[in-house]
């Protein structure tokens, strides 16, 4: 459930209060960008990593951000501030809301900013993920991107969840493990961590990021496959809300770590990150 305040360009009003309007091209054709935030003590952890590619994704879809880095960090701190959650997840979104013959009366920017909290999910024990081939077209000019227009990812992970999956693989065309719908993915096999490169298509999740360049573990771009995640000694996701996750099943496969009932590299990668997560707030403080 979203929290009592969203932050509306400079402004924080209450949730319920009607901001968007139907001629904002961006709202209704999903012509815009996003991330998802961790709050940690009132601090929005990776910030840095997060607006880079907010910028990069934003460029490439022709989406103007309408405020600076600093100003919108301290933004959103402020918004987690007076919703009372110095924990929390966040979603940043920059709506286009200027162009196409649909263009009606709207704020009269070019792109507005919409960010809003919600209480972090309660974590959750080991998942099973489903496979959907040609669930990513590695391609694109546009894979990789967080783009508003995400409904593809909610209908195969609520097809997932009808199947008794909590998430699902998705495949390139050229058959390669790309990601999930909202996680990267990672293989581990003699002491050694793989995650896919982004020539197979997955988004450059923040977590995936700090966990290749910031911590000591070893942690490898590689191509994978369905059969190397069977074969693989421990199979795990990682997002920004989840950290690290376990996987336990992939379709009707129980995997080798399951049937130990443990990850071992996981849990030493994951013990990294939280010290990692840790300086960083206590720096950002």
């Amino acid at each position: 459930m979203i929290h009592e305040n969203v932050l509306y360009n400079e402004r924080i009003v209450p949730s319920d209060e009607a901001i968007l309007r139907p001629g904002q091209l961006g709202l209704l054709a999903g012509w815009g960008v996003f991330t998802t935030l961790r709050i940690y003590k009132g601090i929005p952890f990776a910030f840095e990593r997060h607006w880079e590619r907010l910028q990069r994704d934003a460029r490439l879809l022709h989406v103007e951000i309408p405020v600076g880095r600093d100003e919108l960090r301290r933004r959103l701190i402020e918004l987690a501030r007076r919703n009372r959650c110095p924990e929390a997840s966040m979603r940043l979104c920059i709506v286009r809301s200027q162009g196409g013959v649909f263009e009606g009366p709207g704020s009269g920017n070019r792109s507005d900013v919409v960010a809003f909290t919600i209480d972090v999910p309660r974590r959750r024990g080991a998942a099973g993920l489903a496979l959907r081939p040609n669930g990513r077209h590695a391609e694109s000019p546009f894979a990789g991107t967080k783009t508003l227009s995400w409904a593809h990812n909610l209908t195969f992970v609520e097809t997932a969840q009808q199947q008794g999956f909590d998430e699902v693989i998705l495949l390139n065309e050229r058959g390669e493990v790309a990601e999930c719908t909202s996680a990267n993915i990672f293989a581990v096999r003699n002491g050694v961590t793989y995650t896919p490169p982004p020539a197979g298509g997955p988004l450059p999740g923040i977590t995936r990021l700090v966990m290749l360049e910031e911590l000591a573990e070893p942690v490898e771009e590689k191509v994978l496959y369905a059969d190397d995640l069977y074969e693989a000694d421990e199979v795990f996701i990682t997002s920004t809300v989840r950290e690290l996750m376990p996987v336990e099943r992939i379709a009707d496969r129980r995997l080798r770590a399951a049937e130990r009932g443990e990850w071992p590299v996981m849990e030493k990668l994951r013990a990294a990150l939280r010290r990692y997560i840790e300086a960083y707030i206590e720096q950002a403080r």
